[in-house]
């Protein structure tokens, strides 16, 4: 049941939006106004095999050899993989571990820049509009396309309607609720067009008839823009939705947009609907017809302890050292994040590279972070409870985790329905660190099936 409404004007109707929630400080006037930039390229790149959920890809290449910007360096390792495309024109240093945002070292290449060398990128096979949902489908594997609002699961995947399921709705994720990160927004706003032709590959790859695009109202700009340029042909519905964290979590913008909720346990093609991120469409739309695959992607690099603030065009694989040094940092650094400080995850190695999930580098200098919190007992406040966008227990869940009674907060507390948004600890007054106990409870609960899984010879 849909409960708790609030609804906003949106181009002279009033739509809701999901119940809960919170408004943290937005933090993106620094830039919002900033058109995306090219970035330099570093003379040497590091590219984890691991970017994507699913299968890591397969290395094809060898230690010495020289490669031009776009050639495939590892190809897809089956169907829930995709594969890794040179993000510059180089030679290939050593192929070897690297580091990643887990803390774990990954098999990867280590691809050093040819100075002078043109960074053209090379042309593969056109898929064009004309051709059949799996061959398009196909292409976006082949492009190495993965989710790019952070989550990084494989795009073609995502899009293949299950036997005995069907599209009525494709929704566009315009919303970017995450504090900081201005990156779909500029993508909105300067890529219409690749924008309009990844809808079209999108709706032929899933049958969908109908296309809603849903900007929160703090991109107006985005959204009349858009609205303005949509083609006669072009069934796309653009719509502003209330400025709410996370409103941008494909569940919480179903019931926004479509006022049905996605079942516990369920996905959006349950209620008919398929979500994907604007930037993922810009890519599609830009690198299917010359069959290219991703090398690059836009990033919103910000927060108090950067100078040059900005959004870039930054190559795949480009160390987060290198980054830094680019951009210039105010004072000592204390806290960087890979995407933003929400979802987003701290790193502990300025040795790491962006990937193709990486949509934001936030970085927090000590003049800017106070110091931690002690962690106090639950004083059963409800905070989280009232925070929590999916009606969840966070208060017992926490104490369940404390216990270790991973079990019960999966079986009877439907702790896998979390989708770690945070919202419970941004509001907890005892500062317990909700939302990263529910991640170690859900990784043992992942692991304790997974080994009651049957082998097979």
């Amino acid at each position: 049941m849909l409960e708790e409404k609030s609804s906003i004007e949106v181009f002279g109707q009033v739509k809701n939006t999901f119940k809960h929630g919170i408004h943290p400080p937005e933090h993106k006037d620094e830039t919002n106004s900033l058109p995306i930039r090219q970035f330099s390229f570093a003379p040497v790149v590091t590219l984890p095999t691991a970017q994507h959920l699913g299968k890591p890809s397969k290395i094809i290449v060898r230690e010495g050899q020289e490669v031009l910007r776009g050639q495939l360096l590892a190809e897809a390792d089956g169907y829930m993989s995709v594969p890794l495309h040179a993000p510059v024109t180089g030679r290939v240093r050593k192929i070897a571990n690297v580091p990643t945002i887990s803390g774990k070292m990954v098999p990867g290449i280590y691809l050093e820049s040819l100075e002078g060398a043109g960074q053209e990128v090379i042309e593969g096979e056109e898929v064009s509009l004309e051709s059949s949902p799996e061959e398009i489908l196909s292409g976006i594997q082949h492009a190495g396309i993965v989710g790019l609002g952070g989550a990084a699961f494989p795009t073609h995947v995502k899009l293949k309607i299950p036997d005995g399921k069907h599209c009525d709705t494709l929704i566009l994720n315009g919303v970017e609720c995450e504090p900081f990160l201005t990156t779909d927004h500029r993508v909105m706003l300067e890529q219409s067009e690749d924008i309009f032709l990844g809808i079209r590959y999108v709706m032929k790859a899933t049958g969908a008839k109908n296309v809603i695009l849903g900007i929160e109202a703090n991109k107006r700009d985005a959204a009349d823009f858009l609205k303005s340029k949509v083609p006669v042909d072009l069934p796309l519905e653009v719509r502003l939705v209330p400025v709410k964290y996370p409103q941008g979590a494909e569940k919480m913008l179903i019931t926004s947009l479509l006022g049905v909720e996605v079942p516990s346990g369920g996905l959006p093609i349950d209620v008919n609907a398929v979500v994907i991120n604007i930037a993922t469409t810009a890519e599609i739309g830009r690198l299917l017809p010359h069959g290219r695959g991703i090398q690059e992607r836009v990033i919103t690099i910000t927060g108090p302890g950067v100078k040059q603030k900005g959004n870039y065009l930054i190559p795949i694989g480009t160390p987060l050292r290198y980054i830094l040094e680019e951009v210039g940092v105010e004072g000592t650094i204390r806290e960087v994040y890979m995407g933003g400080p929400m979802m987003g995850v701290a790193v502990s190695n300025l040795d790491i590279s962006v990937t193709k999930g990486t949509s934001g580098v936030v970085v927090f200098a000590e003049k800017n972070v106070t110091a931690t919190q002690p962690e106090y007992p639950c004083i059963r406040c409800a905070a989280c409870v009232d925070a929590c966008p999916l009606s969840l227990n966070p208060s017992k869940l926490g104490i369940l985790a404390k216990n270790e009674s991973y079990d019960l907060m999966a079986e009877e507390y439907n702790l896998m329905d979390c989708f770690e948004c945070g919202s419970c600890s941004y509001v907890c007054p005892s500062h317990i660190p909700l939302v990263q106990y529910f991640r170690v409870s859900k990784s043992i609960v992942r692991k304790r099936a997974a080994k009651k899984q049957p082998t097979h010879a």
